[in-house]
């Protein structure tokens, strides 16, 4: 499954990357995140028909909008996506 964090390239958008890279080494996951920023992160999320960053997508799909600094949140949301 492709994990990817999209987003302008701010302090927030890389502390969701930091995070989300966290929270899959907690769950013991050998997943990589891709980190998208710039104009590629920026067309990634107006092509998912999304208007905020940044935004935490599983498979193309976005499955957080916005940013949350809870770990957990992130891991639930991750294994609820079929993240294995």
């Amino acid at each position: 499954m492709k994990i990817q964090v999209l987003g302008s390239g701010c302090s927030v958008c890389k502390n969701l990357y930091e995070i989300t890279k966290k929270a899959i080494l907690e769950l013991g996951l050998d997943n990589e995140v891709e980190y998208l920023t710039g104009q590629e992160g920026i067309q990634k999320i107006i092509e998912m028909g999304v208007v905020s960053s940044p935004v935490l997508a599983v498979d193309g799909k976005p499955i957080m909008v916005g940013f949350t600094p809870d770990i957990e949140k992130i891991k639930t949301l991750l294994k609820e996506s079929g993240v294995k």
